[in-house]
């Protein structure tokens, strides 16, 4: 199984001068939907795969294949994430699904002097009306999809999310989806729990992955539940001026 961890493009919470003006579900900036652009095109249009290789001789070959050539794509609910979705979904004419396991750390929330607001997120209809192609699942409601009881989502609870789906991957990669190429777009911090938990290196807070706006991280999950770390916080297809 290669997968393709994915983060969103620039928001405008990431573009903030001052934390007081955070908003709870932000949008793409300019910038962010430029970025978002040209990773739909990279995904769809890359000119070359990574080369094949075996990690036991160190021999590898060329694959001169186009494209990622997603067979699988997840998306977290959350609107930069289905944002940046979109090009993608248009570029590899592919109907993403969202999973309600991969938002980020904390949930959808505001925090005010001490004081936390929960919200529950993009109804149904609003992901649908603007998304119409992305598949919802049943927990998606009318009145959104994020669980206002839960308040501020705890750190360890967000560890536990990444684990659940990190023992699903490799589940998967030895059985059903050996072959599968899977991309996940989702969040930043959510991004570097899950490939702590894919290495068994949770819990820990000495070490994070950094990942940019847009940054592809890969990961390949092999049928003897072998984890091979292809590379980290790729931007090859971003220019200089649009990193962020």
């Amino acid at each position: 199984m290669e997968l393709y961890l994915i983060r969103h493009a620039q928001s405008s919470n990431n573009a903030l001068d001052s934390e007081t003006e955070r908003v709870h579900d932000p949008e793409l900036t300019k910038l962010g939907h430029r970025q978002a652009s040209l990773l739909g095109e990279f995904i769809g249009k890359a000119p070359r795969r990574d080369p094949w290789m075996n990690v036991a001789t160190g021999h590898s070959q060329q694959d001169d294949a186009a494209g990622l050539k997603l067979t699988h794509l997840y998306v977290s609910p959350m609107y930069r994430a289905l944002q940046t979705t979109l090009p993608i979904a248009q570029a590899t004419n592919t109907a993403p699904v969202v999973r309600y396991d991969i938002f980020e750390h904390g949930g959808m929330y505001l925090e005010n002097s001490g004081v936390i607001t929960p919200f529950p997120g993009k109804t149904r209809k609003q992901v649908l009306k603007e998304f119409p192609r992305f598949v919802l699942g049943e927990q998606h409601a009318d009145y959104g999809w994020y669980d206002v009881r839960v308040g501020k989502e705890a750190y360890e609870q967000c560890c536990a999310r990444a684990i659940k789906l990190a023992i699903e991957l490799r589940e998967r990669a030895m059985t059903s989806d050996r072959e599968s190429r899977i991309g996940i777009v989702t969040h930043g911090t959510y991004m570097d729990l899950l490939v702590k938990a894919l290495m068994g290196l949770l819990p820990s807070r000495m070490l994070y992955f950094q990942h940019y706006n847009t940054a592809i991280t890969r990961i390949d999950l092999t049928e003897r539940d072998r984890v091979i770390l292809r590379y980290l916080n790729r931007v090859d297809h971003l220019p200089a001026d649009l990193i962020s």
